[in-house]
Parts: C-alpha cells; sequence; structure tokens
C-alpha cells in the first residue's frame, strides 16, 4: 500500500530530533508561550525572511488575527480564491468579514488576476491570497491591483512553506502571511499549530494581543477583544526540531515533481504547472474520469490518492449566501483534480511505479472511452 500522505513517516525520520525536542519540553516544565515558542518563532521569521514571526493555534486562526489586526472586520468584503480549503473563508467569516469568491487561474490555480480586479467594488478591504498546492499565487500583478485601491493583501501559505518568487519567501510580500502546521504540511507538527508573519511591528504586536485575550506587556488586562490561539511548547519544540530539514524536503517534492512531469508528459491527463519557487504540497493531475482512476489505482496498485478540493466554497451550504461569480475554472478542477503522493517519506521511492500506474489506467480509459 501506498498512501497518499503519511506524517507518522516523517516523524519516524527524524524520530531522534523530534525525541529530543519533546523531553526538553516535559523536562522544562514551561509548556505554554515559553522559551521554545519564542525560539521557533524567531527561528521561522528568518526564515520567511520577515521581521516577526508570531506562533498561534492553526492556519486558519493566523488568517482571522492576520486580518483582525488591519481592522478588516464587519462590512468589509474579502476576496479569496472559490478553490481552497474551508478554513480560508471560515477565517473571514470569524474576522466578521464578508467572503468574495473568485475564479482561479487553470495553469496555476491560485488566484486569476483579472478575476480579483473584475471584482474589487466599493465594499472591497482585503485580498487573501492562496498559494495553492505550493504554488505561488501572481503576487505582483495581485498586489498593483490592490495597493493603488488601499486594499490590504494576506497571504495564506498554509501549502506554500518555502515557496518563493524571483527567491523571496511568500509570506512577506502582502501585510502579513497565515501559515499552518498541521500534520501533513511540508512543516507540520504532531497537532495544530500556525503561525502569523510579518514585517510589520504594528500588526505582530496586535496578533500577539489578539491570539492571548487581548493582554499586551505581560498585563493580564484585555485592552482589545482576543481569544485563545496559542501556540504551544510541544508543538513548537517538533517543528524547531523539523525546521532544519525543510529546505532539504523541498527540494525531494520537486524532484518527485519532475519526475512526475516528465513521466506522464504526452498522456490524457492535465499536470500542475512548473515553477521553480513551487514546493509541491500536493501534485495535483485532471482527468474527466477522476473517480475510476482513484477506484482503480487503490484496487490494481494499492495507491493512495486525496482530492483537494472536491466542493469549491461558493458551493458549499456555509457559504452559499456569499458573493461569487462565475467561477468555471473552479468547478472543473474541483472535478477533477487527483492528487498523487508526493511527501518523500512516501514517494521517493516509488513515483515511477505511481506513475506507470497512472500511466496504464489512463490508457484504460481512453479505450473504454472509445
Amino acid at each position: 500500500m501506498i498512501p497518499q500522505a503519511d506524517p507518522s513517516r516523517r516523524i519516524a525520520r527524524h524520530r531522534d530530533a523530534v525525541l529530543r525536542a519533546m523531553t526538553a519540553v516535559l523536562d522544562g516544565g514551561d509548556y505554554i508561550l515559553g522559551s521554545h515558542v519564542e525560539r521557533f518563532e524567531r527561528a521561522f521569521a528568518s526564515f520567511t525572511g520577515a521581521a516577526h514571526c508570531v506562533g498561534v493555534n492553526s492556519g486558519t486562526d493566523a488568517i482571522e488575527l492576520a486580518l483582525r489586526s488591519v481592522d478588516i472586520g464587519s462590512g468589509a468584503e474579502v476576496i479569496i480564491p472559490a478553490l481552497t480549503a474551508a478554513g480560508t473563508a471560515a477565517a473571514v467569516v470569524r474576522a466578521g468579514a464578508r467572503p468574495r469568491f473568485v475564479d482561479v487561474d487553470d495553469a496555476s490555480r491560485c488566484l486569476d488576476p483579472a478575476a480579483v480586479e473584475a471584482a474589487i467594488g466599493p465594499r472591497t478591504a482585503a485580498i487573501v491570497a492562496v498559494h495553492l498546492h505550493g504554488h505561488p499565487a501572481d503576487m505582483p500583478r495581485l498586489l498593483a491591483a490592490a495597493r493603488p485601491r488601499g486594499i490590504v493583501v494576506i497571504e495564506d501559505c498554509a501549502q506554500a512553506h518555502g515557496a518563493t518568487i524571483a527567491g523571496r519567501s511568500v509570506g512577506t510580500f502582502g501585510a502579513a502571511g497565515a501559515f499552518s502546521f498541521y500534520p501533513t504540511k511540508n512543516l507540520g507538527g504532531i497537532g495544530d499549530g500556525g503561525a502569523v508573519v510579518t514585517s510589520d511591528l504594528a500588526i505582530a504586536d496586535r496578533v500577539r494581543a489578539l491570539r492571548n485575550y487581548g493582554w499586551r506587556d505581560g498585563e493580564r488586562i484585555s485592552r482589545v477583544a482576543g481569544g485563545n490561539s496559542r501556540l504551544d511548547e510541544l508543538q513548537a519544540a517538533i517543528l524547531l526540531a523539523l525546521l532544519p530539514s525543510l529546505e532539504s524536503s523541498n527540494s525531494e517534492r520537486r524532484w518527485i515533481a519532475r519526475r512526475y512531469h516528465k513521466a506522464l508528459a504526452g498522456i490524457c491527463v492535465g499536470l500542475p504547472a512548473a515553477h521553480p519557487g513551487a514546493v509541491y504540497h500536493q501534485f495535483a493531475i485532471t482527468t474527466g474520469s477522476r473517480d475510476t482512476v482513484r477506484r482503480l489505482l487503490l484496487e490494481r496498485h494499492g495507491i493512495g490518492t486525496g482530492v483537494h478540493y472536491d466542493c469549491p466554497l461558493h458551493r458549499q451550504p456555509a457559504f452559499a449566501a456569499f458573493v461569487s461569480d462565475s467561477l468555471t475554472v473552479s468547478e472543473r478542477l474541483a472535478a477533477e483534480m487527483i492528487s498523487l503522493p508526493i511527501q518523500p517519506e512516501v514517494a521517493a521511492d516509488a513515483v515511477d511505479t505511481i506513475a506507470s500506474a497512472v500511466r496504464s489506467l489512463v490508457g484504460v480509459q481512453r479505450r473504454l472511452a472509445a
């Protein structure tokens, strides 16, 4: 059996470092917002090139607190892609704003800048640019559309740890970048976790207060209506232990992606766009026979796959009341994408086997269709 992803294999690969990190937390006796969180925040800020990093409880919280830190709330409209995880829209709603769903670009599968420009209206206060599957969104064009109009840009980097545009890390283009450390992410812990990165001290200070009941400077007085969104010491220590291997792991993902691109070229599937700064959190192909191909990959070859995401957000009941335009690209991709295994600990030794199985099944589908 080849699973689509298995975070336990990454933990096993770095087991000694992870156990040392966990032991240090247990022995230290400081479990919330202690030295490991502070050290990880400094290290991850340095990794991204941002001036500040604030650890929070999840990637969803990171987006919400980033929006709230720049006063995006009641009455505001926030442009987001329809093809992304529900957490992106949930964060907007929890901040008190209204999501405006916009279509994605067919190649990058990230926000279509032309569609964004067409959707900007008098109530548009922010854009959340999602770097879907680790492929960078077109930040230069999105910023060019936003800045002259005073629109804030927040980056959803939950799937893009280490992704770059012309050598510059995603998360550092907009006012703030929101990261998730869910176990399956390129940098993942053994539970929930997230972070906001920014080079704006005022935003960093506001997020630090919002994550901890609105407290500041050691005072247990709520100056703003904050909540409890703290990255715990155990997760921070594990992330700190895994961070040094992130670059090499991303390099392995790029190598696997190149092998897939070469092996699957010329057959009747759509491939994700190649990008020198992508980190391939997912490698999603497209086919009109998605469910059949997924079933046969599992039944005949023992290969697990995923779907990220099978229902665009504007079609989900929780968000059906919010504005969306014609989103034909998002709807087609949502119906056709299959995420192949790409986690290095799963796919590095199996990429040729997986690609061969896909080639054989796509051939089967084409003969059946004929």
